[in-house]
């Protein structure tokens, strides 16, 4: 199979992912989709793969001293930059899913920062940070003092605790 039709697949592979976390983020399906890390390795093994016919003495040497000129020229490869699309694939859609998982937990709005992070993953990142920054500060409850000793209290069967 050549790169391109490898890289169009590894483009394709990834938006059924993305859609059920943007669309449909509560569907039990996506849930269950999404607790799965099969994705993860699919795209990792891709990786490994043309990283595996990337790395050539140069390229190690280029890379384990790293100038811009020099990656540039690496990335200037089409199965190198191959390589770096399919390991922005798999990070962005980690990133996508942790944020999708935290908004389930927490109940914070998620769909704008995991649609930035599939065209941008570190935005995406950075829109959920500043998200749940903003819904803790400004849009949590807090409990009014004393209401909490006094919803125990109302849970205690009569006769029992402080009198």
């Amino acid at each position: 199979m050549l790169i391109s039709q490898l890289f169009d697949l590894a483009n394709l592979f990834v938006l059924p992912f993305w859609a059920l976390m943007i669309f449909l983020p509560n569907w039990k399906i996506t849930q269950r989709v999404m607790e799965s890390l099969v994705p993860f390795v699919v795209l990792a093994g891709l990786y490994l793969y043309l990283l595996s016919g990337t790395i050539t003495a140069e390229a190690a040497q280029a890379l384990a001293n790293p100038k811009l000129a020099d990656i540039a020229r690496f990335f200037g490869d089409e199965r190198a930059a191959a390589t770096g699309w399919t390991h922005f694939l798999v990070m962005d859609l980690f990133v996508g899913r942790w944020i999708y998982w935290e908004g389930q937990r927490t109940g914070v709005w998620t769909v704008h920062s995991i649609a930035l992070s599939l065209f941008a993953g570190p935005l995406g990142l950075l829109s959920h940070i500043v998200t749940r920054w903003i819904s803790q500060k400004f849009l949590s409850q807090k409990p009014e003092a004393g209401s909490q000793k006094s919803e125990v209290r109302s849970q205690e069967p009569e006769g029992e605790g402080s009198g």
